[in-house]
C-alpha cells in the first residue's frame, strides 16, 4: 500500500512512519517539502496513494489560529484526496471532542473531524485520550505558585507508541466511515498520573485537585476525558511507560 502519513516527522507520526515500513510511506511534513497550509506538495505527496494519515497538530489556543490551522490544513488534504482517489483517510482527534465545546482546540478538532466525515471519502476517526508524553505539560500548565491545582477529573493515557501502533492498523485496514476510541488501559484522577510524572522531574511542588480546575481552560466534569463507550485499549500501563522513560 501506498500510505502518506501527514505530520509524519512529529510524536505520533514518526512512529506510525517507522511502524508501516513495508508499505511505500511518504513521509509528509513541511519539513520534508509538503506544506497542508501552503498546499506546496500536498498533490504530488497523494498521487497514487491509497491511504492519507492526519496526524498534525497545532498546540495553540487562539481560537482564530487554531481553527484557521485544522480547518486550513483538513480541506487542502481532502481536495488533493478528492482528486488522487484516495480510498482511506485516517484522522487523529480527541475523545471527549464531540462531548466538549470551547472556543480555541476542541472547537477547531471538532471541526476538523466534521470535515473529513462529510467530505464524501471514505474515512476513520481515530480519537485518543491524552498521551502519556504530554502529562509533564499538562502539570506545568497547572501550576499556580507553589502548587500545582488540577481538575478533579479522571484520566486514562495512553501511550505515544499505542496510539501509533492503532493508527498504522487503522490505516492498513478497511475504512470504517465512523470513529474508533484508544485509551490507556488505567482510569485514574489526573494527580494520579501527573503528580508522579512531576516528581521523576524533580519538580516536588504540593499537587492538589479543585473541582473548579480546567482542563487547559475548559471546564470539565470527571468523565468528560475517558471513553463512555467501547475503547480500543493500549497495553502499556503507566508504570511500565514510567521505568522505560526513567530508564
Amino acid at each position: 500500500m501506498r500510505i502518506v502519513v501527514v505530520g509524519g516527522t512529529g510524536l505520533i507520526g514518526a512512529r506510525v512512519v517507522a511502524l508501516l515500513q513495508g508499505h511505500d510511506v511518504v513521509n509528509a511534513a513541511p519539513e520534508t517539502g509538503v506544506d497542508t497550509i501552503t498546499g506546496d506538495g500536498v498533490a504530488d505527496a497523494v498521487t497514487g496513494a491509497d491511504a492519507v494519515v492526519d496526524v498534525t497538530n497545532r498546540a495553540v489556543f487562539d481560537p482564530e489560529i487554531v481553527t484557521n490551522f485544522f480547518t486550513t490544513s483538513t480541506r487542502t488534504l481532502l481536495d488533493a484526496g478528492r482528486r488522487a482517489g484516495v480510498r482511506h483517510h485516517v484522522v487523529l482527534s480527541i475523545v471527549g471532542v464531540d462531548r466538549l465545546s470551547h472556543p480555541g482546540y476542541l472547537d477547531a478538532k471538532k471541526a476538523q473531524e466534521r470535515l473529513v466525515a462529510e467530505s464524501g471519502l471514505p474515512f476513520t476517526t481515530v480519537r485518543s485520550t491524552q498521551f502519556f508524553e504530554n502529562l509533564t505539560a499538562m502539570g506545568a500548565g497547572a501550576a499556580q505558585g507553589d502548587a500545582v491545582v488540577l481538575p478533579a477529573a479522571d484520566l486514562q493515557p495512553i501511550a505515544a507508541s499505542d496510539v501509533a501502533t492503532t493508527i498504522a492498523e487503522v490505516a492498513t485496514s478497511a475504512p470504517l466511515n465512523g470513529v474508533v476510541e484508544i485509551a490507556g488501559p488505567e482510569r485514574g484522577t489526573f494527580a494520579r498520573f501527573i503528580a508522579p510524572v512531576l516528581a521523576a522531574n524533580g519538580d516536588h511542588r504540593r499537587v492538589e485537585s479543585a473541582a473548579t480546575a480546567r482542563y487547559f481552560g475548559v471546564p470539565i466534569v470527571p468523565d468528560s476525558l475517558v471513553p463512555l463507550g467501547p475503547a480500543r485499549l493500549g497495553p502499556t500501563t503507566f508504570d511500565h511507560w514510567s521505568a522505560t522513560r526513567t530508564a
